[in-house]
């Protein structure tokens, strides 16, 4: 119980900014809000906070040994097809089951069959989890398998803006971040921790992430295969952001709706350790009673997350974009900024992240230059998108540019940095992006573009939050070398200047 007050102690710090901005926004004279709608974001902002407080302590108490344990023990198994095989089976099924795939696979449906954009998508993170192991195996340059992957889904997305079907573009690149969820990143991070520990070599912090990075590549380049080969034109609309005037009555249909999906999503990798709990694992029961506890946690802390941004949040979102594209776009470009900073520290598997690159980099890198690193990314990215709804121009004079220069700095910074950097891009996209500021994002484009824009210009919210945070942690790592180059300078400098003293002396 001390473990949880601490933990929701942090998540209130976390989530009250976003909460207070919107109570100073409903203060003003551009916004109407209704008094049901304060009551049902003040009820989802409190669901929030003790969601992402229990789900913290869940994922501390159990997603996090769960992997770890499953990676070393199957690693020490020592038979590669194996190792191989289950990861893959693993990547599929998890992801097939990831609550925020079914929403992706509703707002393609117009254009593609649901069923098979969600086995696609599947098979692409589980392939990619696959490469993911080979490269820790074989202990290749995750930069390098990152420019042969990006250059091959830039290839496929020019053969679909040939094929007509460009619209799709920003939802492919969406996918990438939306896929990855709250579920699947702490575990598919401590699995290559896991791993990283029985078969890594002297490089082992950089083998330990960018799991997280190559799973990432799937999702996207199943969306685009899916886009090219298909024959329909997208079509989309908006979904009805209105708040029901039964407050309960829709928390509780959303509450067991949710219960249902977390289930399956959760209730597939806690089977999947059971098997290799009986087959290889061979824990104590200390250990599997505390790993229990932590899933019970994980459940109830991630329904009740995502029933307060589901119900609270997104009509909220939708009402702040779509009231400030008509205050100003300059004005709306700027609140972007401050949101941005704002939504990533409520993002739940954030401080799983933090707390994972600390441990392993053994204080090399701090969690709180991590945050700051990653609240200034964001925060970048959804200025940027605002920039976009506001002018209207296609994603991909952000998508080529961001990606080229995250790839280049991947040359000239620790490896470690380039891995966790690519991770930290999947993880800030998490529900929060996809549950509040997409909503914005899509308010702010109906408000100025109108609605048949949206699918042009607000979507790649997501994709554009997974990019920035690659550019700005590779800089932070940058950023350290010449910090450490100039104390290698005056530690040197002091060592001469004490040697000319000596000789001075002698003489």
């Amino acid at each position: 119980m001390k473990e949880l007050w601490e933990k929701i102690k942090e998540a209130l710090v976390s989530a009250l900014p976003v909460t207070a901005i919107v109570y100073i926004m409903a203060l003003t004279p551009w916004f109407d809000f209704s008094a049901t709608e304060l009551i049902t974001f003040t009820v989802g902002a409190v669901l929030l906070i003790l969601g992402i407080g229990l789900f913290n302590l869940g994922a501390d108490l159990a997603m996090t040994p769960m992997g770890t344990h499953v990676g070393s023990g199957l690693s020490r198994q020592k038979k590669l097809s194996l190792l191989l095989t289950v990861c893959f089976v693993l990547g599929m099924l998890i992801t097939i089951a990831e609550p925020d795939l079914q929403v992706l696979a509703n707002q393609v449906s117009a254009v593609m069959n649901g069923t098979v954009l969600i086995v696609a998508v599947g098979a692409g993170v589980g392939l990619f989890l696959l490469v993911a192991v080979l490269k820790i195996v074989f202990q290749k340059s995750l930069s390098h398998i990152l420019m042969l992957f990006y250059m091959l889904l830039f290839a496929v997305a020019l053969l679909l803006v040939v094929n007509g079907n460009e619209a799709l573009l920003p939802m492919a690149f969406d996918s990438g971040g939306v896929t990855t969820g709250p579920i699947t990143v702490p575990f598919i991070m401590a699995l290559g921790v896991g791993i990283s520990g029985v078969l890594g070599d002297r490089r082992n912090k950089e083998n330990s992430f960018g799991l997280v990075a190559l799973c990432s590549v799937g999702p996207i380049l199943a969306v685009l295969l899916l886009g090219v080969f298909s024959r329909n034109h997208l079509s989309y609309t908006v979904p009805d952001y209105t708040v029901s005037q039964d407050v309960l009555g829709t928390f509780l249909h959303t509450a067991a709706h949710t219960c249902k999906e977390v289930a399956i999503a959760l209730g597939l990798i806690v089977v999947f350790f059971i098997l290799c709990q009986v087959f290889f694992l061979k824990l104590n029961l200390r250990h599997l009673a505390r790993i229990g506890v932590g899933v019970v946690f994980t459940y109830v802390g991630l329904v009740i997350f995502l029933t307060g941004v589901n119900v609270g949040f997104m009509p909220i979102g939708y009402k702040l974009g779509h009231a400030l594209s008509r205050v100003s776009p300059w004005f709306l470009i700027g609140f972007g900024l401050v949101m941005g900073v704002l939504v990533v520290l409520a993002e739940p598997a954030i401080h799983v992240l933090n707390s994972q690159v600390e441990e392993v980099t053994g204080g090399l890198v701090k969690k709180r230059s991590m945050m700051i690193g990653l609240c200034i990314g964001v925060g970048a990215a959804i200025c940027l998108s605002m920039v976009r709804i506001a002018f209207d121009f296609s994603l991909v004079y952000y998508i080529i540019p961001g990606y080229g220069i995250s790839l280049a700095l991947s040359l000239f910074v620790p490896p470690v940095y380039t891995a966790i950097a690519f991770d930290s891009g999947g993880v800030a996209s998490g529900p929060m992006t996809s549950g509040f500021i997409l909503p914005f994002a899509i308010g702010a484009c109906v408000g100025l573009q109108g609605e048949a824009a949206v699918l042009q210009d607000a979507f790649g919210v997501v994709a554009l939050v997974a990019m920035i945070p690659l550019i700005t942690i590779q800089l932070l790592g940058f950023r350290g070398i010449l910090k450490e180059k100039r104390a290698e300078r005056r530690a040197m400098k002091r060592i001469l200047d004490a040697d000319d003293q000596q000789i001075i002396n002698f003489l």
